[in-house]
């Protein structure tokens, strides 16, 4: 018998927010990670794979510079609106059914892909397949901040964001091992089925965020089941009071507008936060887009341009955990040193006569300056909203940094066709990330003038539970 099956008591008040910030890293959460990790694998690999087919494309369809631009620019604007509706979406109806809704989605896009015909049917299908790309992100980023304690939220993020860049690393060989051989649609058919297939997954042991399901005031009997797992012996009742304890209130969320995200203390952060995504995004598609055939136009072979591509995103994924503990204690100034360093780096590799080996050695570690700069974007996107509007504001954040995703791409077509010397792309390109530099450090100075003021609690009441497990016994 469960204890949401034990023997009847008198109803108390739990305290979700304790349970959870009181937890150690347990089996639940674990599970959860690699489920989330998996699916952002796919995510990555789904996301990423075009720019390395890219080139296939050209050779087949006769796609110019402005054309590959306009199809990259296609799946980043259907990912900027899925942001925004998946967002709505999961604050709506709960992030586990957006997020399988998602999976299987962007698995059926991505696999009609490879029917399409012609350059028109490409950029129909890879819209379509941008926006269930767009919407999963926020919502998998919701439903892990929402499991574990604060001091593991950055950490928690940056591990589950691993899985995007090894799905991008993927793309790259995959791409190079099946498309000479099966043609260029072989790549996204394999990527499709193993999406499609995580789908009944998701189904059999994807969660409902507990957090979620307490400030909305639904389905008390699930919020007892994962308190009860995270803590076993809590004794959680479906009868119980469960509340949020550091939202300064557990009422249902009222409906969402886009100017609950700029209300008191959020108006600042959200423009920051917006500015700081916008500046790594536009770094971060412009370099996945255009470096496979940017490094191929200064002299590289094809595979030599994949190869430093998928390096560069390993590169990244350390600096990216390097950066995560540093992130969970002093807050998004942590991340202000990799655009930092960026700068300078991307100014030699446009100015500087340095050899292929050189320019290689630069373009590694600026590209993983700049991946540890989105990965650090990426953990802190939803930890500055309530759990009544984190899926809109990780979505609307993701969505408006779309912006400089969608710029990238269409920028660097047309100043290819121009005949601007490659390398000088590079030197454009380093604004960048100093706009995110200088945003990151405005944003970290204004969240720790944040979190030094307690923020408001729940009113004293002397049934919360706030330590320690309760007996079920009346």
């Amino acid at each position: 018998m469960n204890a949401a099956e034990a023997e009847p008591r008198p109803p108390i008040t739990i305290a979700v927010t304790e349970v959870i910030e009181r937890q150690k890293l347990n089996a639940f959460v674990i599970r959860l990670v690699l489920i989330s990790w998996t699916v952002t694998f796919l995510d990555g690999l789904d996301m990423l794979v075009i720019s390395f087919v890219a080139p296939y494309l050209r050779d087949g369809f006769g796609a110019d510079a402005i054309s590959l631009g306009q199809l990259f620019a296609a799946g980043v604007f259907g990912a900027m609106l899925g942001g925004i509706g998946f967002g709505w979406l999961g604050d709506r109806f709960g992030r586990r059914p957006i997020i399988i809704a998602s999976v299987a989605t962007f698995g059926l896009t991505g696999m009609a892909i490879a029917a399409a015909g012609n350059m028109d049917q490409l950029l129909v299908l890879r819209f379509l397949n941008g926006v269930a790309l767009g919407g999963l992100m926020p919502l998998i980023w919701a439903l892990n901040i929402e499991f574990v304690p604060a001091r593991y939220r950055a950490s928690v993020v940056t591990v589950i964001m691993m899985g995007y860049t090894l799905g991008g690393v993927v793309a790259g060989p995959l791409t190079v091992w099946l498309a000479p051989h099966f043609g260029w649609q072989s790549v996204f058919i394999v990527a499709g089925a193993a999406t499609l297939a995580l789908v009944p997954i998701l189904f059999a042991i994807l969660p409902e965020s507990a957090r979620y399901l307490a400030v909305t005031g639904r389905s008390p009997e699930k919020v007892a089941k994962a308190l009860n797992t995270l803590e076993p012996g809590l004794g959680a009742q479906v009868h119980d009071r469960f509340v949020v304890t550091d939202e300064g209130s557990d009422a249902p969320a009222q409906k969402f507008h886009i100017a609950t995200l700029f209300k008191g203390d959020l108006r600042p952060i959200t423009s920051f936060l917006w500015l700081a995504y916008i500046g790594s995004s536009m770094a971060v598609y412009f370099k996945s887009n255009w470096g496979p055939i940017i490094f191929e136009d200064v002299g590289f072979t094809r595979t030599d341009a994949a190869w430093i591509m998928s390096a560069s995103s390993v590169l990244g994924l350390f600096a990216g955990l390097a950066l995560m503990r540093f992130t969970d204690r002093l807050g998004p100034i942590a991340i202000t040193i990799y655009p930092a360093l960026a700068v300078p780096l991307l100014l030699l590799m446009g100015l500087a006569d340095v050899s292929l080996q050189g320019l290689a050695i630069f373009s590694l570690c600026s590209m993983a300056m700049i991946s540890g700069t989105h990965f650090g974007m990426h953990s802190i996107a939803g930890i500055f909203y309530p759990s009544a509007i984190r899926g809109n504001g990780a979505g609307w954040a993701t969505s408006v940094a779309k912006i400089g995703s969608i710029f990238a791409p269409l920028l660097g077509g047309y100043l290819l066709a121009t005949n601007l010397p490659p390398r000088h792309l590079f030197v454009l390109l380093a604004v960048t990330p100093l706009l995110s530099a200088i945003s990151l450090f405005l944003l970290g100075r204004i969240h720790a003038r944040r979190v030094a003021v307690p923020v408001p609690s729940h009113p004293a009441d002397p049934a919360v539970l706030m330590a320690g497990p309760l007996t079920t016994k009346p």
